[in-house]
């Protein structure tokens, strides 16, 4: 029987998401834990998060978590959610610029104080609250029946950008583009909140049940 382990670090709202993926995880096994080896027995991992990154890291730190999601990564399907996308990525100016896992290169940064939004003129608050369209910008297994231009639930101050156009997945605008999803190999990120995100984030997390870490090559 399949498994999904959701890594309880402390930071993240488990509840919900462990409830969401519960929900369309049919009969495989969720375990909410923050247990090296039943996060390392299971067939696959997400990595939720909320909160700020500095504390996000030195929690996966005290608790030997940084380095298990390494290894997770190098074989397991992993997804990364929110806070726990942005520490995917090498490096984040959030709380005066803190290291993070490098699995996907790239730096998370601050928006900009002064954005408008570009069809109204609108001044835009910060943190970024509330529904978006995401643009799907590659095809990906986690998108299957999902329709382009979905609109997720997201709740941020800080946006990943990854080095590699190769490695951005979605897209969303709010006052400029930034990366709503990031993909490489066996790793899949959202920065949204997909347990909120009613159908279209259902779907993603069933997609994501169902994946086996492979991503058919696309001409």
């Amino acid at each position: 029987m399949a498994s999904i382990a959701i890594i309880d670090y402390g930071m993240g709202n488990l509840h919900s998401i462990a409830k969401a993926v519960e929900h369309v995880a049919g009969d495989a096994r969720v375990w909410v834990s923050a247990d090296p080896d039943t996060i390392r027995r299971a067939d696959r991992v997400i990595f939720p998060g909320v909160g700020a990154i500095r504390d996000c890291m030195a929690e996966l730190h005290r608790l030997g978590l940084d380095d298990l999601l390494r290894e997770v990564a190098r074989d397991k399907p992993l997804l990364g959610v929110c806070l726990g996308m942005q520490a995917l990525l090498d490096h984040s100016e959030e709380n005066g610029g803190v290291e993070c896992l490098g699995l996907i290169p790239g730096q998370v940064r601050r928006f900009p104080g002064g954005l408008t939004d570009t069809a109204s003129g609108v001044r835009l608050k910060i943190p970024h609250m509330g529904w978006n369209q995401v643009h799907q910008t590659a095809p990906h297994p986690l998108w299957s029946d999902i329709p382009d231009g979905s609109r997720f639930y997201f709740v941020h101050s800080y946006y990943a950008t990854p080095a590699d156009p190769a490695h951005l997945a979605g897209r969303t605008e709010y006052g400029l583009g930034f990366a709503a999803a990031v993909a490489r190999e066996n790793l899949f990120a959202v920065q949204c909140h997909p347990e909120k995100s009613q159908h279209a984030g259902l779907q993603l997390l069933a997609n994501f049940v169902r994946w086996n870490g492979e991503v058919p090559a696309h001409h």
